[in-house]
């Protein structure tokens, strides 16, 4: 099994539940405090990949909301906005390799586990 990243923007009810489910079952996770951690262009495109560059921005978040970027519509701009600005992301955000999921997704990471 690949190793698990748990990226972190916001201490949410999500965040918690994500991080209960993996230490619950003695998985060992590489947690990234986005208000440290700047993501590199690659980190966001497998994100992209996976998910749709639209859907990494918390358009739910009033912090967001004031933010351009949650209007824009074109994904090199998001790309840019989220490089330079990575608390755009909703939160969690959990990778193992070049699967991820956002938001807590218990019944995908069981099947990453596995395998």
């Amino acid at each position: 099994m690949a190793s698990i990243q748990i990226y972190i923007s916001k201490k949410g009810f999500d965040v918690q539940k994500a991080q209960r489910f993996f230490k619950e079952r003695r998985v060992t996770v590489q947690e990234l405090d986005l208000k440290k951690h700047k993501l590199g262009e690659r980190e966001i495109m497998t994100m992209a990949r996976a998910l749709g560059m639209q859907n990494l921005i918390d358009r739910e978040d009033n912090k967001v909301k004031s933010h351009p970027a949650c209007y824009y519509n074109k994904d090199e701009d998001i790309l840019h906005a989220i490089a330079e600005n990575p608390w755009l992301l909703r939160s969690p955000i959990v990778r193992s390799g070049n699967q991820v999921t956002v938001g807590y997704r218990p019944e995908v990471w069981e099947e990453w586990l596995k395998k």
